[in-house]
């Protein structure tokens, strides 16, 4: 037996409080809670998405090829990158701190844009491959993209570089801004994928 989808039953789901309705015929659907526009899929989900993927994709390369903070002394000044500070928490001893911040700064952000990457290539190929196993890749880069928690990260890196030296000063560098617009870009990438699309070829050819 065939599951009946929601479309197939004339029924819509308002993107904004989620509440399920039946438009009238003839007349522009609208939420009868809120008043959002109700649309069968996000309109054009897959431009939108490409759009802010590629924006983070061109942002991911300053971001860890710049500076990531300047810090200056007594001593004389430095600048550091995100591998750089990887690279000095590692041979420094503080190793764990080095994986946290590796996994958090340079990982995650290239895994979730090449995951993104892969489910609109497929999307756009109408392809029946693996749907649950897609979908579940899309609520794993949902899920991270929510507790992207990079400041906390961020801020661990600049304490073990800098160590509070006296007269010290930390000053963020253009690689800071960057890198946290790649994760603001990937988070509205992943808002804006319509994960239904997925399912469209496989309902298509069912039906």
């Amino acid at each position: 037996m065939t599951a009946i989808t929601a479309a197939k039953a004339g029924l819509l789901v308002c993107h904004t409080c989620s509440l399920l309705s039946r438009p009238s015929a003839g007349h522009e659907a609208a939420c009868a809670r809120c008043g959002a526009s109700l649309h069968l899929r996000k309109p054009d989900s897959v431009t939108r998405a490409w759009a802010f993927l590629i924006a983070a994709y061109i942002l991911y390369v300053p971001a860890n090829v710049l500076p990531v903070m300047k810090t200056g002394s007594l001593f004389g000044a430095q600048s550091d990158t995100i591998m750089s500070g990887v690279v000095y928490l590692w041979t420094s001893g503080s190793w764990p701190l080095a994986v946290i911040v590796f996994v958090a700064s340079i990982l995650v952000p290239g895994a979730k844009m090449l995951s993104l990457t892969v489910l609109l290539i497929s999307v756009q190929r109408r392809s029946m491959w693996r749907p649950q196993e897609r979908t579940k890749l899309y609520r794993v880069v949902e899920f991270v993209g929510r507790w992207s928690m990079v400041d906390i990260y961020v801020a661990a890196m600049l304490t073990a570089l800098v160590q509070f030296q006296a007269l010290a000063t930390i000053k963020a560098g253009p690689a800071a801004i960057a890198f946290g617009a790649v994760v603001v870009m990937t988070m509205f990438a992943a808002e804006s994928f319509d994960p239904r699309l997925m399912w469209d070829p496989v309902r298509r050819h069912d039906g």
